[in-house]
């Protein structure tokens, strides 16, 4: 099993980005799942992603602890090739992890990296 499952895009210096430094999810302080600050654009938002494939988009991190088996299902039957998988959210404040860790389970069964950008706050 790989060390680095996720890899979660978000703004620098956004809502989530203080959110996390203050409440970090057991997967990141492990290390299984890896923040990557990126500078946002003019609105505080971050734009499409430029490596990787979108695989999937949903609204919030929400979606993903609710619909953990077609995260899971299209992780797993996606195939992007040599680019690794991106699931967009929307917007969130928040990221739990238990809204993490089904796209984590997800990784881990496919035995690929999977990104999560986060393209703005709530």
């Amino acid at each position: 099993m790989k060390e680095v499952g996720v890899i979660v895009e978000l703004a620098r210096g956004s809502a989530l980005d203080r959110n996390l430094r203050a409440d970090t999810p057991p997967s990141v302080q492990s290390g299984r799942v890896v923040l990557d600050h990126l500078p946002p654009d003019e609105n505080g938002r971050l734009g499409p992603p430029s490596a990787g494939e979108v695989i999937m988009s949903v609204p919030s991190p929400e979606a993903l602890k609710r619909d953990w088996q077609e995260v899971s299902d299209t992780v797993g039957q996606t195939d992007t090739g040599d680019q690794p998988p991106v699931i967009i959210v929307e917007a969130a404040e928040y990221l739990r992890e238990d809204e993490v860790a089904g796209v984590l389970d997800a990784a881990d069964r496919a035995d690929r990296t999977v990104i999560v950008r986060i393209l703005a706050d709530v």
